[in-house]
């Protein structure tokens, strides 16, 4: 390997848990979902890297060191007499460290050539946010799930059921914001919404269309219905999910 004295550094913060992150490091068909179709990894020193970019690109390398949920540095080059990086002619390190609001990864990759830096910068801008959007829907795959639990909380009448479904889906220290409450913790949002039971007996809150996700936040339209079945009112709730899975925000706007 050259004299890597010219590097690209790229800091993410990726709503997951640092275990869902580590795995896309240690398991082909999750390191695949990120590069391209065909993309291996074999996850111990002196182990095979090769990545498929969906263009056609081939790139190639080992891995050098590996750090059980804390980082992976491997030696990275192209195939191709064209290329500015022979196959493990560079070095890729990625470190994770566990933030409050997920896991940050600091990408380092060194080169030879400031030429050779310049051309990597857009291209790790971009993996890496391919990266944690792969990650982030993995860690949320079951977002809908939570959010039609809270959904359901909204419509129970049952104070210790309707406790139940929110501690399945928010976090203890949940926030929710919309045009009628402003609530900090799942205990002061169990009881607005017994308040607003109280207020709307027989309400009946459901999602209305497909839970859209990107990177730990993620948004669904609703709607409010009567005991008699007909609409009361309409919304669109955007919510911040937690590491975990859990939602940690909500700010619910109405109408549309």
């Amino acid at each position: 390997m050259k004299d890597l004295r010219y590097f690209v550094k790229r800091d993410v913060l990726i709503c997951a848990r640092p275990d869902t992150v580590f795995r896309f490091f240690t398991d082909s068909k999750r390191f695949a979902s990120w590069w391209g179709a065909g993309s291996e990894i074999e996850s111990r020193p002196g182990g095979k890297v090769l990545i498929r970019y969906p263009d056609g690109t081939v790139a190639s390398g080992e891995v050098l060191e590996i750090e059980p949920l804390r980082r992976i540095v491997f030696s990275y080059g192209y195939k191709g007499a064209d290329k500015q990086i022979p196959p493990g002619g560079s070095r890729v390190t990625l470190a994770l460290e566990e933030s409050g609001g997920g896991t940050l990864v600091r990408l380092r990759h060194d080169v030879d050539a400031a030429a050779t830096r310049d051309a990597h910068v857009q291209g790790w801008r971009y993996q890496m946010a391919v990266f944690a959007n792969v990650v982030a829907n993995e860690q949320h795959a079951g977002v809908a799930e939570r959010v039609d639990a809270l959904f359901r909380a909204w419509s129970e009448a049952d104070g210790e059921a309707r406790k139940r479904l929110l501690e399945s889906s928010v976090v203890a220290g949940v926030t929710f914001r919309d045009a009628h409450g402003a609530t900090s913790g799942l205990d002061d949002l169990h009881a607005h919404i017994a308040g607003a039971l109280r207020f709307m007996p027989g309400i009946v809150l459901v999602r209305d269309g497909e839970v859209r996700h990107c990177q730990g936040t993620a948004t669904a339209a609703w709607v409010a219905r009567k005991a008699d079945g007909n609409a009361l009112a309409r919304g669109t709730n955007v919510y911040d999910l937690a590491p975990d899975g859990r939602i940690a925000r909500v700010v619910g706007l109405w109408g549309g």
